[in-house]
């Protein structure tokens, strides 16, 4: 099978298509013929070892001389084409997404079964499934577990556009939320679209010198400050930096007005968003398509950080139907 592999750390550069055998589901596994893949953040960190806080911890996670896991990528589309002993939750040819521990830039890709997989909602395409999770988790997340927004809440999504904030303004507004984008104001469509309800270009206005207040403001793009956000937070407002250093873990000790955390990727999680993508109240939002011998350029727009919703590797010609009833 074909895969995007990084042996060592460092550029785009550094990604080479291989070929390798093609693994077998083992006991409580399934394995993928991946039709798409998403290109997060998270994976050309890793490929880099580009890491903006607690370096070394993540140097010894992901592999302190060269990386562990080779074959990157985490977000999948496809059709389960394996069983191993034990799965009952698929069948053979059923249409999945999710997130894996890695290995998702393959054609094939061993999960397992009780993982963070879902049946693929029906009319959804495999580039629009492989687009979500990483996003779309993460949002939900932060939202539902570590900023605890409730119904009514007024809350500020700054990189509203990007891989994350982009599923966060569906997911903030579908809680019921009272959602204002930061953004390019040639986005302010888009995040209407979204479920926005206000818009503001952060290039023109510096929406911690007004006189809103928020009962939230979510931080997807490491954008804000804590000394700015804390002068537009309400009595009870939190501030929820999706990329954070030791000082806010610090700060989060010491004041519940700052909240960090680390998500999980769950069977349970991946569940909601399958039934919330079935139900129109959130949607995919795809920035480019690369072939995956393009990864180095698909990394790079990613590196970008200027990115409109998810980069997704395309691997079969397949991606582009719905998933099949």
């Amino acid at each position: 099978m074909q895969v995007a592999t990084h042996r060592r750390y460092g550029p785009a550069d550094v990604l080479s298509i291989e070929t390798l055998p093609r693994p077998d589901a083992g006991p409580g596994q399934i394995l993928v013929q991946v039709a798409a893949a998403g290109v997060t953040s998270a994976d050309w960190r890793i490929r880099a070892a580009d890491f903006p806080a607690f370096k070394l911890p993540a140097r010894l996670l992901f592999g302190l001389f060269r990386p562990r896991q080779p074959v990157g990528g985490h977000d999948f589309a496809g059709r389960v084409v394996g069983l191993g002993a034990g799965v009952t939750r698929f069948r053979l040819g059923a249409a999945v997404f999710g997130t894996a521990k890695g290995g998702a830039h393959a054609e094939y890709l061993l999960v397992d079964a009780d993982g963070a997989v879902a049946a693929m909602p029906e009319g959804l395409g495999f580039d629009e499934a492989a687009a979500v999770p990483f996003g779309a988790l993460a949002a939900l997340g932060y939202l539902r577990d570590i900023a605890h927004v409730q119904r009514g809440d007024r809350v500020l999504i700054a990189g509203a556009t990007g891989g994350v904030g982009a599923y966060a303004v569906q997911i903030a507004t579908a809680m019921g939320a009272e959602v204002t984008a930061l953004a390019r104001s040639d986005l302010h469509a888009l995040v209407r679209d979204l479920g926005a309800a206000r818009a503001i270009d952060y290039r023109d206005t510096d929406v911690t010198r007004g006189s809103d207040r928020f009962d939230v403001v979510l931080d997807t793009a490491g954008v804000l400050t804590w000394r700015g956000v804390r002068r537009i937070l309400s009595p009870n407002g939190r501030f929820a930096p999706l990329e954070f250093g030791l000082r806010d873990v610090l700060r989060g000790l010491f004041t519940k007005r700052v909240r960090v955390g680390v998500t999980s990727e769950t069977r349970e999680s991946m569940a909601q968003l399958a039934d919330m993508l079935a139900d129109g109240s959130v949607r995919a939002v795809i920035d480019s398509r690369f072939a995956l011998e393009q990864i180095a350029d698909a990394h790079r727009r990613v590196e970008t950080r200027h990115k409109t919703g998810a980069v997704v590797l395309t691997l079969d010609d397949r991606m582009t139907r719905p998933a099949a009833a």
